[in-house]
């Protein structure tokens, strides 16, 4: 869902020379979706092999992350692992949405409706165990170090931001409510972003957001952050408290650190049936590695290629995006731009 903090929010647009030999750790769950949700065929459909199985994972993680190491990005992909108890009816609940988009794709299926299967199709993105798997062994063949979390993926890298990372690559905002240094949004390299459902795309650009930045501004801390989450909805409270909107929010909670004052006023028992403070400390205190190891290594090619060729990839895209990839590795080593362990 991500948490609606856009009014909190300002970013600083940058530049990839700016991310230029900077470690950034990528919420992988929050990219994959994004890549089963936009590559598509014209009726919506997924991309699949000859065996009928999906590829569009494969194809948005091969492309964007050989294109974002080109231009000198050392990446590192953090995967969610359980999740919190209390997301447990949330997860039911899209659960529930796409199971009505799959029931309704059909229809249109049957009907010859590309328009209403193009629509319906991205509600029923499902990122299973198989294509964790196949994204973990395609980042482990472009030599890209995985880090896999206890539990939610974005609660790691937001950790990681504090100790040796750069910043966190999401387009979810509860990285900041995690306690991530930095965010990294639409970080595309096409400049341009594919609009869910739809044929259109819309111009995007990478922006930088630092919590501390935005923290000083409201004149609030992470916690008070938290709370003003929590009022206008979290993956564990997707409602929120109604009438309470991000300004009013804001109005409840700064100068007040009294949070059971705060949460009475706002009624949130006559509206919440968790106490407040079993997900105030849910959010803030997200298990998290410690001992994670970074280590980068050179690219496998020839593995590489063999399975995306085994996927049905075109062998000569994949030739020339390697050849490409491996003379921009030496340009960076010649010149001193990069390295790659």
């Amino acid at each position: 869902m991500g948490v609606k903090l856009k009014d909190f929010v300002h970013a600083k647009t940058i530049t990839f020379e700016e991310l230029n030999g900077k470690v950034i750790a990528v919420d992988a769950h929050n990219m994959l979706y994004q890549f089963l949700t936009t590559i598509r065929q014209r009726d919506g459909s997924l991309l699949v092999n000859s065996k009928g199985e999906v590829t569009s994972h494969l194809n948005g993680l091969f492309y964007r992350c050989t294109s974002f190491m080109e231009k000198g990005m050392k990446l590192v992909f953090v995967f969610d692992g359980k999740p919190p108890v209390l997301k447990r009816k949330e997860i039911e609940r899209r659960r529930g949405i796409k199971e009505e988009a799959r029931i309704r794709f059909e229809k249109a299926e049957k009907e010859g409706d590309v328009e209403a299967m193009r629509k319906y199709s991205s509600r029923t993105t499902v990122l299973t165990k198989e294509m964790i798997e196949e994204s973990k062994k395609l980042l482990r063949l472009l030599g890209i170090p995985i880090v896999q979390a206890p539990s939610e993926g974005e609660a790691q890298a937001a950790y990681m931001t504090q100790k040796d990372v750069f910043a966190a690559v999401s387009q979810d905002y509860d990285s900041l409510l995690s306690g991530s240094e930095r965010l990294v949004r639409n970080l595309s390299v096409e400049g341009k972003r594919k609009k869910a459902g739809k044929l259109a795309y819309e111009i995007v650009k990478p922006e930088l957001i630092l919590l501390s930045e935005m923290l000083n501004t409201l004149g609030i801390d992470r916690e008070q952050l938290i709370v003003i989450a929590m009022l206008i909805g979290t993956d564990y409270n997707p409602k929120g408290i109604p009438g309470i909107g991000p300004q009013k929010a804001l109005k409840l909670v700064k100068g007040q650190k009294d949070f059971d004052k705060i949460f009475e006023k706002a009624e949130w028992k006559k509206h919440t049936d968790v106490d407040w403070k079993e997900i105030f400390y849910t959010i803030k205190d997200m298990p998290v590695v410690k001992d994670y190891v970074l280590q980068w290594s050179m690219p496998d090619i020839e593995g590489i290629k063999e399975m995306l060729v085994d996927n049905n990839f075109s062998a000569e895209r994949v030739e020339q995006k390697l050849e490409k990839f491996v003379q921009e590795k030496e340009v960076r080593e010649q010149t001193g731009l990069g390295r790659w362990a």
